[in-house]
């Protein structure tokens, strides 16, 4: 069983007595999801890091820091859609699409209950910030939905419609992001609540963008007249601490669940001017202090407002890190954002979604702590039901598992029986973990190809099975995951394969309450 929580002895600011009853009032939840940050990008997980993290290592410092967390896909569109709902998304239709442009619809169904919408109806006020990404319906000027990404349909749409399906059709109160990648995708421009008030004007000029190998990852898309490529998460920095600001002036009573989904380390690495040579790490140095900045400011605002001590704060990131990042962040400045792991965003290998984790909450959560306790990010709205007091019906959030007891300490054990894990391909390319073991259904990475991309190869390994249609590791004495055992314990390949398989079949991973339907 691979579980252990470390505690640091005698750290002021944790009441062991409040620790062990229900709190007063529901917290208030701060969520910061990161895009394409790996687990060995940030100090507090990597102490060979080249690019300083001091506030996210502080918040690990302030709260609980765990180290087998994992997002639920190794791409971003699979990752979000599981993290607001709290199920697997190859379990729905289209869950392994990665949207670009105006693609849609949501892959939310409507009366999917998701993290906000539980949280709404227990009185929060709820708002977004930054990307979305899992899905919207935008309309052309007959009115028709538009269902494709790429250039000609954004071309196609009428801006003055309203857009579908987006974070106000599934509990948010408010919105200000975008519908994908802020800087990568056919569409630069702002949606503020279910419209875009400034539609694209012409053509991005990427020749007024920075050239450097980190700044290749720019769609030739339609941009909008007020917005700023390097300055987009600045932006969304803004916005979130502005709701703050007026959730305190006009509701100071009532809880609040802000999610802040970031830009960065997404590439293209742009990072704001006043970022730009500070990490002494090339451009995605700078990107990675940027986004360590961000989480300060929004850390700083809760501070200045008064709100820390009763506001829930989950940091993480919704796959590994990107390859163009990790070949040249390895080769020109000798920084691994996928350290210790192997593989990298798309792959099934740990690289591709063992991500960071951190959990601050002041009284409930003992500073300084270190949980190896087995993580998905689908486990968030599980646990935050718990928090809240909200009993999950058993058609929602059928992945999803309550970390309340690791973070209060009185855990006595595993919290889930097994983690489920889609690689690029979505339900062709599944893995299942359990304990020490780990198998990935499908010979390969499940994402990128280490063969035929000439940047990779030389990150391939040698095949230890040939000719295996799957791979199973021991994570305990191979955690780099270089020697397949599929052939060496059959039957133990044969016991998880069954269990993915069952998993499959009955649409879920945590048990029914109720019975069968």
């Amino acid at each position: 069983m691979m579980f252990a929580v470390l505690v640091c002895p005698g750290i002021e600011g944790f009441n062991p007595r409040l620790a062990a009853s229900e709190p007063k009032k529901v917290p208030n939840i701060l969520l910061i999801l990161a895009d394409d940050l790996g687990y060995g990008d940030l100090g507090c997980f990597n102490d060979q890091a080249k690019a300083a993290t001091p506030n996210l290592d502080r918040l690990a410092e302030e709260g609980m820091r765990f180290t087998d967390a994992h997002s639920p896909a190794t791409v971003c569109t699979p990752t979000r859609y599981s993290l607001m709902t709290g199920q697997m998304a190859f379990r729905v239709p289209r869950g392994g699409s990665v949207f670009t442009g105006v693609g849609g619809p949501s892959l939310i169904a409507p009366g999917r209950l998701t993290l906000p919408a539980m949280l709404g109806a227990k009185g929060y006020a709820t708002a977004a910030t930054g990307k979305w990404h899992i899905g919207l319906t935008f309309f052309d000027r007959e009115g028709k939905p538009i269902r494709e990404g790429g250039l000609e349909a954004v071309r196609r749409v009428d801006f003055t419609r309203r857009i579908e399906g987006g974070p106000l059709d599934h509990g948010f109160g408010r919105f200000f992001g975008t519908a994908c990648c802020p800087t990568t995708d056919w569409l630069y421009a702002f949606i503020d609540g279910d419209r875009v008030p400034a539609p694209p004007a012409g053509p991005v000029d990427k020749a007024l963008l920075p050239k450097h190998p980190y700044a290749n990852d720019c769609r030739p898309g339609l941009i909008a007249p007020d917005f700023p490529m390097e300055e987009v998460d600045l932006v969304f920095l803004e916005k979130s601490r502005s709701f703050l600001e007026s959730h305190v002036r006009e509701a100071p009573e009532q809880p609040f669940f802000l999610f802040h989904a970031t830009q960065a380390v997404h590439l293209p690495s742009f990072p704001a001017k006043e970022f730009q040579g500070r990490s002494g790490a090339g451009p995605h140095g700078d990107f990675i202090q940027e986004l360590d900045f961000v989480v300060g400011e929004l850390l700083a605002t809760l501070d200045r407002l008064g709100l820390s001590d009763n506001t829930l704060v989950i940091f993480t990131s919704d796959n590994g890190p990107e390859t163009t990042s990790v070949i040249h962040m390895r080769a020109d400045h000798g920084h691994d954002g996928a350290r210790p792991w192997r593989g990298m965003k798309r792959d099934d290998w740990e690289g591709g979604h063992r991500v960071p984790f951190l959990v601050r909450w002041p009284g409930r959560v003992k500073p300084g702590t270190t949980s190896a306790e087995l993580v998905s990010l689908t486990d968030v709205m599980a646990t935050v039901a718990g928090i809240v007091g909200t009993e999950l019906p058993d058609e929602a959030a059928e992945d999803s598992f309550s970390l309340l007891p690791v973070l209060t300490g009185e855990d006595k054990g595993s919290i889930r029986p097994y983690l489920l894990e889609q690689a690029f391909a979505g339900a062709r390319t599944l893995s299942i973990r359990q304990g020490r073991w780990k198998y990935l259904d499908h010979p390969g990475s499940g994402g990128n190809d280490y063969e035929k991309n000439p940047d990779l190869k030389p990150f391939a390994l040698p095949e230890t099975a040939p000719g295996a249609p799957g791979q199973l590791y021991d994570l305990e004495s191979d955690p780099g995951e270089t020697r397949n055992l599929y052939f060496e314990h059959s039957d133990k390949v044969k016991e998880l394969k069954a269990l993915l398989e069952e998993s499959k079949s009955s649409g879920r991973s945590r048990p029914r309450t109720s019975g069968p339907p």
